[in-house]
Order: structure tokens, then sequence, then C-alpha cells
């Protein structure tokens, strides 16, 4: 069976905005079940001494959410959580923390 296209330019016209069209369904199925995805945190208090690097390399150790994660990515993910400027924490300051675990 051979199909002989006639006009070209609404076959290709048609065949671009038929990919655009699939394409931007397929983009918002997949954004749709990634956000659904709920993300928990436990929320710590900074202590007399605490640094950034400390409660990074103890979350690093109790915390599985941190499993195999370098060190400077966690006081990253932490500052970036925290919407955090400068790595200087304040005595009884909160940090939000994520974690696999749900915290009630």
């Amino acid at each position: 069976m051979k199909l002989k296209i006639v006009n070209k330019t609404k076959f290709f016209r048609s065949f671009i905005l038929f990919t655009v069209a699939l394409s931007f369904i397929l983009l918002n199925i997949g954004n749709k079940s990634a956000s659904e995805e709920i993300q928990n945190y436990k929320t710590i208090t900074v202590n007399s001494g605490d640094t950034l690097w400390s409660i990074a390399q103890y979350e690093k150790n109790e915390n599985n959410y941190y499993k195999d994660t370098d060190i400077r990515e966690i006081v990253h993910d932490i500052k970036e959580i925290n919407n955090l400027k400068s790595s200087n924490l304040n005595v009884n300051q909160s940090l939000k923390i994520p974690t696999n675990t749900i915290v009630q």
C-alpha cells in the first residue's frame, strides 16, 4: 500500500503539530507523577557549637536519606532547603532536614 502525499506543506505542518502535542502530553504526565512524591522532613534545633558541617556529618551517618552522599552535597542541600545565604547558624535556630521516615 503506497500513500501519496498531495500537499507536502500541509502534511509536514500537521506532522509537526502532532509531534509537539504528543511531546507536551508526555511531559505533563511525567511532571504530574514526579510532583506527587511527598518529601518528609524532620526539624532540628541548632545547639551551641553546631556547624553546618557537623550537622551534615551527623545526618550522613544517621539519616538514610543521605546514605552514600558526599558531605559537601549534604551541606549544600541543607542550606538550599532552609534558604540559608551563608553557613552561619544561630543557637536555637530551626532547620528542616529531609528524611525517608515519616516524622509526626
